[in-house]
């Protein structure tokens, strides 16, 4: 059985003030722990996109018709409210669990030896974008699924996503100036590729709003454009970010890049080719809930690997410490003779 310590009145003080600091001063992660964690916050990024998407493709999104109560009476869901109400709740309550993986995050960047603040900051960039987000999806609620509030919720659950790929990249790293492997053209190339992958997901959130899983039985509004045509426009975009994704490969190939930048962008292809397979399945096929919900799976990949293409094209190698002068050597005294 552990004997947990007790604690003076002074150090409940102190863990009152500054709990996180109280928990440095006790607890030194190691390495492998704080990538674990970072990598927690990112799967559970991705999850929450997921079981949004389940709300939304089972027609739940008015499982609990008000926030942040589920109803006017009821913090959480009823058994009246059947199976819409459970799955919204449910998803609901995921937002605590991805809470808890951001904040592990943060914990486990802070107890760290040595201290990187400007990892600590990204774990707390992570929390708040969490917060704003919960609150877009109570307002989401409140409009009734209004088309415009949804596509922004999903497009801030990319933002935190990238947040998150960019701190697990930052505890896998050193704290020294950022050195490029490659030249300013291919990084321009890269960056163009960002953007049209960029283009490509929020047009998809357009294809969203204007298609026919409104989130609701109910008689949601739309965004009023012709689904066909920017469907349309959003497999141009796909095509466009996979000649890019093939013009950057050849590039590092020619300019005898390093592997990591190949290799990355070699998954990003990958990634792309099997998110568009789903795309045109779902489309001929009249939008089944199960491929929508995998092309929204499919979106988070895509850009999980878009981020990690940008972050390849540089190194940030551990700060080495100063090599101390080697002491003055004292000569040895005379023997006496």
């Amino acid at each position: 059985m552990v004997r947990v310590p007790k604690l003076t009145r002074a150090e409940v003080a102190q863990a009152a003030r500054n709990p996180l600091l109280f928990i440095a001063e006790r607890w030194t992660p190691s390495p492998r722990t704080v990538r674990r964690a970072a990598m927690s916050a990112v799967v559970m990024a991705v999850v929450i996109v997921v079981t949004g998407g389940a709300v939304r493709l089972t027609g739940s999104g008015l499982g609990c018709p008000t926030w942040p109560k589920c109803t006017d009476e009821s913090l959480t869901a009823t058994s009246a409210m059947g199976f819409h109400g459970a799955i919204e709740f449910g998803n609901r309550m995921l937002t605590y669990v991805l809470c808890a993986a951001v904040g592990w995050a943060i914990i486990a960047a802070r107890s760290a030896k040595p201290w990187r603040r400007s990892v600590t900051r990204l774990g707390w960039a992570q929390f708040w974008v969490v917060m704003g987000n919960a609150v877009l999806g109570g307002i989401v609620v409140l409009v009734g699924l209004n088309p415009y509030t949804v596509a922004a919720h999903f497009l801030l659950s990319t933002a935190l996503l990238t947040v998150a790929v960019v701190t697990w990249q930052r505890v896998r790293e050193g704290d020294a100036e950022p050195r490029p492997l490659v030249g300013k053209a291919v990084s321009q190339l890269t960056w163009l590729l960002a953007v049209a992958a960029g283009l490509l997901i929020a047009v998809g959130t357009v294809v969203t709003g204007a298609g026919r899983h409104a989130g609701d039985s109910s008689d949601v509004h739309r965004i009023p454009l012709d689904w066909k045509m920017i469907a349309q426009l959003h497999a141009d975009l796909a095509w466009v970010v996979v000649a890019l994704t093939v013009a950057l490969w050849f590039v590092l190939k020619a300019v005898d890049a390093p592997v990591g930048p190949r290799h990355r962008t070699r998954d990003l292809f990958l990634v792309l080719m099997a998110q568009g397979v789903i795309g045109y399945v779902q489309y001929f096929t009249d939008t089944p809930e199960i491929l929508v919900g995998l092309h929204m799976l499919g979106s988070c990949l895509v850009w999980f690997a878009v981020v990690r293409v940008m972050l390849s094209l540089r190194e940030r190698p551990g700060a080495t410490a100063p090599v101390p002068a080697p002491a003055a050597e004292t000569p040895e005294p005379a023997a006496a003779g």
